[in-house]
């Protein structure tokens, strides 16, 4: 979604702390078993993803589905996402995308815009999980610098890149939120 900036950040997000454990302890073979976004997504060809909730079709009649990374992670998300979403945003909405995503080190996101419709009617927030300070992330052609356990919006919409040069993976929770305004017609997740 245009924000009208690169970037909000929202403070400490308190129940991020099981979420982070909870992801730092699954194996690579976890991380292996969605290729989803990876397959469909050339930016995200050298990422590996935990996909707990993916819409799938045309916008606006898009199908939220859980995907396997809900069985995992599910429980420790969902507070999370909560809490972001009773503080900063109407409630009312539909999340449309929930995922962990990893960038091995020195791993590169080329510069995209997000542009399947629906990311332009919804949030996406980050919340970094484990980061090094060699990380570069550029939205819009400035960098910006995130830190674990803190919430950030990123204007999607604006061209946006990733390089991780540091010697350990990047990994962020990441999750689109549709507020009430775009989701009348949006059929409930399965």
């Amino acid at each position: 979604m245009d924000i009208g900036t690169r970037v909000r950040e929202f403070g400490v997000v308190q129940s991020a702390v099981p979420l982070i454990s909870a992801v730092l302890q699954l194996s690579e073979q976890t991380w292996l078993e969605d290729q989803s976004r990876q397959d469909q997504f050339d930016a995200h060809k050298q990422t590996r993803s935990l996909v707990l909730l993916f819409c799938q079709g045309d916008w606006p009649e898009v199908q939220v589905e859980k995907r396997s990374a809900w069985d995992y992670l599910g429980k420790h998300a969902v507070p999370v996402m909560r809490e972001i979403l009773d503080q900063y945003y109407e409630r009312g909405g539909v999340i449309l995308r929930a995922m962990a995503a990893k960038l091995p080190p020195h791993g590169t996101i080329p510069g995209h815009i997000d542009r399947h419709p629906s990311f332009a009617s919804a949030h996406r927030i980050h919340i970094p999980l484990l980061t090094n300070p060699d990380v570069v992330f550029l939205v819009g052609g400035k960098q910006v610098t995130m830190d674990v356990g803190k919430a950030y919006e990123i204007n999607n919409q604006l061209a946006h890149r990733v390089y991780n040069g540091g010697d350990c993976d990047r990994i962020h929770f990441i999750f689109d939120y549709a507020p009430p305004d775009y989701v009348e017609y949006l059929p409930p997740v399965e």
